[in-house]
């Protein structure tokens, strides 16, 4: 939730610099500051340690099954694997979709 609001914030901020360029001045629009929940970027490193988590124990349960530990099954090492690998995946992806945004806003006329 805390991403639409900052969302929503540039965007005011945007139209009314553009506004004030063409020299048309808006009034400011009160936006809801009292916003409960974890920062973007908190939750963004959250995401990103838990992907470097996954893929350490996939890392560890690998060289365990290689080395023959018992109690370390293929499915389970396979399991893991395709867990980090689609987490992995879904970070890029939202990376991506962040990088897409932010040139969006970046090539919007004033």
């Amino acid at each position: 939730m805390t991403q639409g609001v900052e969302f929503n914030r540039l965007m005011l901020q945007m139209r009314s610099m553009q506004m004030e360029a063409m020299g048309r001045p808006q009034p400011p629009v009160q936006l809801e500051q009292n916003v409960n929940g974890p920062a973007f970027e908190n939750v963004l490193k959250q995401a990103v340690d838990k992907v470097s988590e996954m893929q350490s124990t996939t890392s560890d349960l690998q060289s365990a099954y290689e080395r023959g530990v018992p109690g370390v099954d293929l499915t389970e090492v396979m399991i893991a694997a395709q867990k980090s690998s689609v987490a992995f995946q879904a970070v890029t992806q939202v990376r991506n979709k962040m990088v897409t945004a932010y040139e969006s806003i970046m090539n919007m006329p004033i």
